[in-house]
């Protein structure tokens, strides 16, 4: 196959999979902070998409600083550990969160409800769920256009967010107190053949997040391995 054939070949099967999707894969995306955008397709959160994120309250929380800040309100279902002071701290507008950290046995049921009217839910799956649930609440999102952080493995997730080999700093010769954790954050997705990872202070100095100025991965396609969702806090 020609270059000009490849090239047309990947056009019509990209436009298959949007109509079959329902969405353009260069749609506008919420923004998210500068270290996480550089990972994740579209350098955003895709509007009626679904991702997958490692049981770690820090990065759920990462994800969902910018999009507070730029105006869109934010839910966090099941979480009950989850607390604001903490979600402050990593930039989260508190004056747009929305915190239901019980919903019991029809949690899928309540965050369904949420996605009908706020943009951005975040949740824990407080048990399984069918393929007939999954589909029901995929095309709830894609209809409404929310985006939904799954904190554990979701199917058909838009893309997949891990973290391994945190460090800590701060504590000098057994005192003192820590001020940063240094972690490696992995993106997979349907979209790139490769994850791609950086190391990451997350927090930072400050509570916030930034790219590690002395990482050896940032953004950098890994080949030969995909990363295990490891649960850090």
């Amino acid at each position: 196959m020609g270059a000009q054939a490849a090239t047309a070949e990947v056009s019509r099967l990209r436009a298959r999979l949007e109509q079959m999707q329902g969405r353009r894969l260069d749609a506008p995306v919420l923004p998210t902070l500068p270290a996480l955008a550089a990972l994740l397709p579209g350098g955003g959160l895709r509007p009626g998409a679904a991702y997958s994120v490692a049981p770690s309250a820090s990065l759920l929380l990462a994800l969902l600083a910018r999009p507070s800040q730029e105006g869109s309100w934010c839910a966090v279902v099941g979480m009950p550990e989850l607390g604001a002071e903490a979600a402050e701290q990593l930039g989260v507008d508190l004056s747009r969160l929305v915190l239901i950290p019980d919903p019991g046995a029809r949690w899928l049921a309540v965050t369904a409800t949420v996605a009908d009217v706020l943009p951005v839910v975040a949740v824990r799956p407080g048990g399984r769920v069918g393929d007939a649930e999954t589909a029901r609440l995929s095309a709830r999102l894609r209809e409404k256009g929310t985006v939904l952080l799954v904190q554990g493995v979701w199917p058909q997730a838009e893309a997949s967010l891990g973290i391994d080999t945190p460090e800590w700093s701060g504590v000098g010769d057994g005192h003192g107190y820590l001020t940063g954790r240094t972690l490696t954050v992995s993106v997979t997705s349907r979209y790139r053949p490769l994850p791609r990872r950086a190391r990451m202070l997350l927090p930072d100095d400050t509570g916030g997040v930034a790219v590690d100025p002395v990482g050896l991965a940032e953004a950098a396609p890994v080949a030969g391995r995909r990363e295990r969702m490891r649960a850090v806090g």
